[in-house]
């Protein structure tokens, strides 16, 4: 318990080096990260780019400060199944590297149709192309497939619905659980990704609760998302104007979000997300007053 949160809160260390905006605390060194982390209180964190890739030394840096690596992000390429079989090769790869970190959940997310991720366009792409009905039965095969992987490494495959990508909406999100299996399937519940995307947060808590296994905590500048979406602003150009933030720092009401976790009893991983610019807004201070602000939604009985 951290805090007085009685499931386990961990930090992205996306709030320290962007991903999808690499200029963002590019000269950030990964012991800076770790040693805040550490200093947070926290013991769970997920793998970021500036990490040694070196799995020994990744387990030490990480033992000697007392945390675990919950997961790790993993783009897939199932809309199309031309690649399904080259996608569940290295997916078997990633699951097998995360167990042997200690993991539970496998963050993954389709890419296929983005305008940022898919890896078959351009740099100058203006939209996002949306699944067709092959396309959507292709995605729910491929991540069934992927899920059973998963499992066979004591894992569970989370589906990350994201910014920029075809499942984004909360139609987008009905959709994929509703084709999938859920006994191999489950969700990464984003309340900044559900809010981006046009849902009540709230509402896909409740409505997919039961396929939830993983929670990332985001929070939504309302002003930057409005002149971003007059603009026509690109995903990737949101996160550049700043429209995401930690918890308590948005327009984001968390205490019914908190309110119902804690009622149905989570007691997976829950990380603290920012994605913003650590130069502008400081990752360790914006997530000690994040955790002041949460610590202040539960209830004394409930710690």
């Amino acid at each position: 318990m951290v805090n007085g949160i009685p499931f386990k809160l961990g930090i992205h260390p996306i709030n320290w080096v962007g991903e999808d905006v690499r200029e963002h605390g590019a000269d950030t060194p990964y012991e800076q990260i770790l040693d805040e982390i550490a200093a947070l209180g926290l013991h769970g964190t997920e793998m970021g780019r500036k990490f040694p890739t070196d799995r020994a030394v990744l387990k030490e840096e990480l033992s000697k400060r007392d945390i675990g690596l919950v997961s790790q992000w993993k783009s897939v390429l199932f809309s199309d199944p031309a690649y399904r079989e080259s996608e569940l090769a290295a997916y078997r790869e990633h699951a097998a590297f995360l167990k042997d970190m200690g993991s539970k959940v496998i963050s993954t997310c389709e890419v296929g149709g983005s305008l940022h991720f898919d890896p078959r366009r351009s740099p100058n792409e203006k939209t996002i192309i949306p699944l067709d009905e092959a396309g959507w039965q292709s995605v729910a095969e491929g991540l069934n497939a992927a899920g059973q992987i998963a499992q066979e490494y004591g894992l569970k495959l989370a589906y990350h619905h994201h910014g920029g990508t075809v499942i984004e909406s909360r139609q987008e999100i009905d959709r994929l659980m509703e084709l999938t299996d859920s006994r191999y399937v489950f969700l990464l519940f984003d309340t900044g990704h559900a809010y981006y995307g046009g849902a009540d947060p709230l509402e896909v808590l409740r409505t997919h609760y039961n396929r939830i296994a993983y929670v990332h905590l985001k929070d939504i500048r309302q002003t930057v998302l409005d002149e971003a979406r007059a603009d026509r602003s690109d995903f990737v150009t949101c996160i550049r104007k700043g429209v995401f933030t930690v918890p308590g720092d948005g327009g984001l009401d968390f205490a019914p979000i908190f309110k119902e976790l804690l009622e149905r009893g989570y007691d997976g991983w829950a990380m603290l997300e920012g994605e913003q610019d650590p130069a502008l807004h400081p990752a360790y201070a914006y997530a000690k007053r994040s955790l002041a602000y949460i610590e202040s939604l539960i209830p004394q009985e409930s710690r």
